[in-house]
């Protein structure tokens, strides 16, 4: 298997700074190839801006959707961080974002990543569009066949991002990356490795976490993505791409609606 962590923590003494190394050393042990995008340590650069494409004219309006279009049919196309960062997405068989939960999204730096990397042609842009196709998107595109998946730390404790908790239960405020991105590109996206309270944990804790890390690793391969709507196969009215009266569960509302239930 050829996997690619993007790693998205300033410090490499952290919780997630020592299970990343341990990832690595046991996805290595294994037979596996690994890469990693350490953000932080890259110095990667968060602003999408007209630096981000050789042929822009400068001085000149940007529009960066119709920059990026046209970027990608240049022979400059883009810059040659964001150009390694997409061979690295198209190499691996799995694609692990690894960040902590900071103020309910992920770490400036990583969202940078996603903004410059995710370009026309490559994340979006794909396929045909007319009354019955809406382009190849959620569920198709240029990532199918890869696996996705989020390893998460959050400071506060499970209860919090449950159903009743007050900061709202964990897998809506992670639909947006899961849905939005990694399925959105067309991936199989596994159920989120998510642990609790982590500036409290020790290392009785940590070697909790990791075996329990080294156990989805191992079994990679039978486990059952988060089963997301395809937007082009029957479930969506095209191209306004809502979901179709009477498909919901009663009283099913929300991102809970574009979920397949067994």
């Amino acid at each position: 298997m050829k996997v690619l962590i993007v790693f998205a923590h300033p410090e490499k003494r952290s919780f997630n700074g020592s299970l990343l190394d341990e990832t690595v050393k046991y996805l290595t042990e294994k037979g596996d190839q690994v890469k990693v995008s350490d953000l932080y340590r890259m110095n990667w650069k968060t602003t999408l801006d007209e630096n981000d494409f050789p042929s822009f004219e400068k001085g000149t309006r940007l529009y960066p959707v119709l920059q990026s279009a046209k970027s990608s049919y240049s022979e400059e196309k883009f810059t040659k961080d964001v150009m390694e960062e997409q061979e690295k997405m198209k190499w691996a068989d799995l694609i692990i974002l690894q960040f902590p939960f900071w103020w309910f999204s992920v770490p400036a730096i990583l969202k940078g990543w996603v903004d410059r990397v995710f370009t026309y042609n490559f994340a979006y842009g794909l396929g045909e569009y007319d009354e019955t196709h809406f382009g190849e998107r959620y569920g198709e595109g240029a990532m199918v066949g890869k696996k996705g998946m989020l390893m998460v730390t959050a400071g506060g404790h499970p209860e919090i991002f449950s159903k009743r908790g007050i900061d709202g239960p964990i897998d809506d405020l992670l639909f947006p990356i899961n849905h939005g991105l990694f399925f959105y590109m067309g991936m199989d996206v596994l159920p989120s490795f998510v642990n609790y309270q982590i500036e409290s944990a020790d290392e009785k804790r940590f070697q909790e976490v990791l075996g329990n890390l080294k156990k989805i690793l191992d079994n990679i391969d039978t486990i059952k993505p988060i089963n997301y709507r395809k937007q082009n196969f029957g479930d969506y009215v095209i191209p306004a791409a809502t979901l179709k009266e009477g498909l919901e569960l009663p009283g099913e509302t929300g991102y809970d609606m574009h979920i397949l239930k067994d």
